[in-house]
């Protein structure tokens, strides 16, 4: 399905997947990509990819189906797809997908003057 790094004309919806979600990661932890680390960028790249795998996998087996024709799983989920799943559940985690920015941080005086014109 992918070959040389290139995406088949009928999956190139999966480009503009990959590319939003990378927009998105990059949001929620710069808001620009240069307010990134160099660790998250790479973390990123690392998750895109295996979320690529993941994706065109999905997509192979609604064209092959989830079992062979002797009634067993496919091999490639047997093989490889939870790897890749845990392994990018893991990018994630590390990339602090668990917890949400904060807007504004405030001091504590802040935070009771805030609190008093309620």
């Amino acid at each position: 399905m992918v070959k040389s790094g290139v995406l088949p004309e009928r999956r190139s919806y999966l480009r503009a997947y990959l590319t939003e979600t990378r927009a998105g990661l990059i949001r929620d932890l710069g808001p620009l990509e240069t307010d990134l680390t160099v660790a998250q960028g790479i973390l990123i790249d690392r998750a895109l990819s295996k979320l690529c795998v993941l994706r065109v996998t999905e997509e192979w087996l609604k064209e092959h189906g989830l079992f062979t024709d002797k009634g067993e799983l496919q091999p490639v989920l047997v093989q490889a797809y939870l790897a890749f799943a845990n392994s990018l559940r893991l990018d994630l985690v590390a990339l602090g997908s668990d917890r949400r920015k904060v807007d504004e941080v405030l001091t504590p005086y802040e935070i009771v003057e805030k609190e008093g014109k309620k």
